[in-house]
């Protein structure tokens, strides 16, 4: 009998926007720059990622580059599901749907789909409950229930995105509880979001069985895997990821990656008028509460069933990590020598680094903070209402 063949871990990144796409506006919010090929470009050669999801894959314009460039022959469909580009990267092909939940608040969903077929099905269906599917994050009027069943028919995977941000998170501000906008059993994977890590969301009791997720949310190219995930295949596919968010076979995340909470925009209860921290999450002392914008940390403190959290033994750990540009004193320049020296920003985390190695790179001193940065030695201003906490040196 033959031994089993060791299984490989890759960097996966599976929400990421597109900005633009046949010379039309996708994402609202995401830059121009951010078009389809710069995303598989930048993602691969640049960040370091094994895998994508194109959250906008299935809006018009860019499922139509999709088809352009399997045309061409830089993307090539699956047998297992998935896009391979360039012989190098998964692409994943999924749309990200707003649905209202039943106190009249939304929530947004990403729904992913193993091949172009799937998602063209998944784009005809979606024209009948969307104003414009030319554009991201729409609101769809149907139920929750018609979303999961017309995702699952079409051998689509339904994850829950940003799950506690206050605009669009299911449990930032919709409901107090998963079940009552969706059925648990429709939901194949929960993305935390900024402002959330594993040790907070594990407070909550109802959903820890759900895998987690860290995915970035990217509406620009700079910002592509500053939140991703670790994770263990036997190879890349649609498939496989099918059976790692199930945990099968021994497929699995090995660890999620990103922002430190208080790094995140959403951390901490603030006004978004005057900045300041509104104490009783309400009203801020400037007189409105209008502009107050409840921090994830206080959504979850009213939520938790645990006062410390309960972790399954299967929850992998989480690693907080500084995206190198968010360091002070690191520049495109210094940048692009790190990303040239090491192969890709996320080598930086892949293998040992030593320290010595950063400096001779971008000299004593920049390297030595870059360098206790990589080991977790920082410290943060906190985020709130919708400003990024700053690092601190």
């Amino acid at each position: 009998m033959a031994p089993e063949r060791p299984m490989k871990t890759y960097f996966a990144d599976f929400h990421i926007h597109v900005g633009r796409a046949k010379d039309r506006p996708v994402k609202i919010a995401a830059g121009n720059n951010l078009t389809l090929t710069n995303l598989l470009e930048h993602s691969q050669k640049v960040k370091g990622l094994d895998i994508v999801g194109v959250i906008d894959g299935v809006c018009d314009p860019v499922l139509a580059e999709l088809d352009e460039l399997v045309a061409a022959g830089e993307l090539a469909e699956l047998p297992e599901g998935g896009l391979l580009y360039r012989d190098r990267l998964l692409v994943i092909a999924g749309a990200e749907v707003e649905l209202k939940g039943p106190k009249g608040r939304a929530a947004h969903f990403g729904c992913w789909f193993p091949n172009l077929a799937a998602a063209h099905d998944f784009n005809a269906w979606l024209k009948t409950v969307q104003k414009n599917t030319s554009l991201s994050s729409q609101l769809a009027r149907t139920s929750s229930f018609a979303l999961s069943q017309e995702t699952h028919e079409r051998g689509g995977l339904l994850v829950i995105h940003h799950a506690f941000t206050p605009f669009k998170g299911i449990l930032g501000a919709a409901v107090d509880r998963v079940s009552d906008f969706i059925d648990l059993g429709a939901i194949d994977a929960l993305e935390l979001g900024l402002s959330a890590d594993t040790s907070m969301a594990d407070r909550i009791e109802q959903i820890q069985p759900f895998t987690y997720l860290s995915n970035s949310d990217a509406h620009g190219l700079d910002t592509i895997a500053r939140e991703c995930n670790r994770v263990r295949l036997d190879h890349v596919s649609f498939a496989e990821v099918r059976r790692l968010l199930a945990r099968q076979d021994g497929r699995e995340i090995v660890e999620n990656i990103g922002l430190h909470p208080v790094h995140g925009k959403y951390y901490q209860t603030r006004c978004r008028r005057c900045g300041e921290i509104a104490g009783d999450g309400r009203v801020c002392s400037c007189g409105t509460d209008r502009n107050v914008v409840t921090g994830v940390s206080d959504r979850i403190d009213a939520l938790a069933d645990f006062d410390e959290p309960q972790h399954p033994e299967w929850r992998p750990p989480y690693r907080h990590i500084v995206p190198l540009l968010d360091i002070p004193g690191v520049g495109p320049k210094a940048y692009r020598s790190l990303v040239d020296a090491f192969g890709s920003e996320l080598a930086l985390l892949r293998e040992h680094v030593a320290k010595q190695d950063v400096q001779q790179v971008v000299g004593a001193a920049l390297g030595e903070r870059v360098f206790q940065t990589l080991q977790g030695h920082v410290s943060f201003a906190v985020g709130g209402a919708g400003t990024y906490g700053k690092v601190l040196v």
